[in-house]
């Protein structure tokens, strides 16, 4: 038997291997798993891959963009290489920056967006230009004085890559990176590839549609909070409804998954910031992060973000408490800091209700307005001291005023209705994956 097996590997792994499937298969589930895992290794650029529960014959055959180095390498080789990267951008265990180079590809100069290079920024930090220390590149941050590249960042670039996983909301802002990428390099005539990753919530569309007048680097197009594209087909999107400056378009190239479906759960192998923490975190995201333009903290200053809700005003209301203290490189002043919160603890909400409605959460938000006792303060962005405007954060200001107003869910869902259906149907043009 011992023989059989082993023979078998020979006869039908030692291919796979040979041509780097497998050293560079993603460590990943597409089911439903709560918990992301614990730290497994670190590479060269530091950046740490968690582990996550893989399900073998979900994930047979799913490869990133990035995995398939045969299908872009040709592409880099004799180039001077730039890289847009966080800690998400890994080719199997090991951050793509190490295993590009490994592979004799002359990358130049690092690009880092939100939370930074390594993700050690907490959310909203301004973060600095600088020379790696293990790597010894120049590193060059889209999240402190400017966020587009300027001519002199991207001298001496040959082509650029941007490889980073997205979360498909609106407001996280690895869109608006992209969307500053794809223009700077349009306006100086650099390819771009992206090695495309899937969207963890890529099973569902929903949301109010951004109106222009609230663009802002928390939304900069007219999509909803739950888009349902890949990081490729976004950048597809993007260049093909002409939303760069001036209608330009980018030297585009996108590097496809392999085996990928919308209708996929994915459970992310890194945590893709500070405070998305865990699986539960990013499948609640699209709902909680709506509080961030509101009094209500969402568990930012504890090791629970976006998996809590709550305020010292509701004592009363609700049973569960938690404090939110400063941590670095999560949250340094979270909101009611030190005070004993009162609200929700959703750690253990059953996120499959997302793909069986295809809805996010609006009813916690509803709720929590109609149990806060100083109603007037419970959207007032400057006394919650919190990152974002509430009326950015939706993208227009109907909806602060219709839970204001006492309009219930249902009508307030047929609101949104004309603009989604239009945005669905535009979307389908841009789709790589069924």
């Amino acid at each position: 038997m011992c023989r059989y097996i082993f023979t078998y590997m020979i006869k039908h792994l030692t291919p796979l291997l040979l041509s780097g499937i497998l050293l560079s298969q993603p460590v990943i589930s597409c089911g439903n798993v709560k918990q992301a895992g614990s730290v497994q290794q670190t590479s060269e650029t530091g950046s740490e891959a968690n582990s996550a529960t893989v399900n073998p014959s979900a994930t047979s055959g799913l490869l990133t963009g990035a995995d398939q180095t045969s299908q872009y390498l040709t592409d880099l080789k004799g180039k001077k290489v730039g890289m847009v990267v966080n800690p998400t951008s890994i080719i199997g265990k090991t951050h793509s920056v190490d295993s590009l180079r490994s592979l004799g590809i002359n990358i130049v100069k690092v690009f880092g967006p939100e939370h930074g290079f390594r993700g050690e920024a907490s959310a909203g930090a301004k973060v600095s230009s600088n020379i790696d220390a293990k790597t010894g590149l120049p590193v060059i941050s889209l999240y402190g004085s400017h966020y587009k590249p300027t001519v002199q960042d991207l001298k001496g670039i040959d082509i650029m890559v941007f490889d980073i996983q997205d979360v498909g909301v609106r407001f996280y802002t690895y869109i608006s990176t992209l969307h500053y990428i794809m223009e700077a390099c349009a306006e100086n005539k650099i390819k771009l590839i992206v090695l495309d990753r899937p969207n963890p919530n890529g099973f569902y569309i929903d949301g109010p549609v951004l109106e222009e007048k609230f663009k802002s680097f928390i939304g900069m197009h007219p999509i909803p909070v739950l888009h349902g594209l890949t990081i490729g087909e976004y950048a597809k999107m993007v260049n093909g409804e002409g939303w760069l400056k001036g209608k330009i378009k980018c030297d585009l190239k996108i590097v496809k998954l392999k085996g990928y479906k919308h209708d996929m759960y994915y459970t992310l192998p890194v945590k893709p910031s500070p405070n998305l923490n865990t699986q539960q975190s990013i499948l609640l995201y699209p709902s909680l992060c709506l509080f961030e333009g509101t009094i209500i903290s969402q568990g930012r200053g504890t090791h629970m973000p976006f998996q809590v809700l709550g305020s010292p005003l509701l004592k009363g209301k609700y049973d569960f408490t938690f404090s939110p203290v400063s941590i670095k490189g999560m949250s340094e002043t979270p909101l009611h800091q030190n005070q004993l919160c009162y609200g929700l603890d959703l750690r253990k909400y059953d996120t499959s209700v997302f793909k069986k409605t295809g809805k996010l959460n609006l009813s916690w938000l509803i709720d929590m307005y109609n149990a806060y006792p100083e109603k007037e303060k419970f959207f007032d962005f400057k006394q919650s001291k919190q990152i974002n405007n509430f009326n950015r954060l939706a993208g227009n200001d109907k909806l602060q005023k219709q839970i204001a107003s006492g309009m219930s869910e249902q009508d307030i869902r047929a609101s949104w209705e004309p603009e989604l259906s239009a945005y669905k149907q535009m979307r389908k043009k841009y789709l790589l994956y069924p």
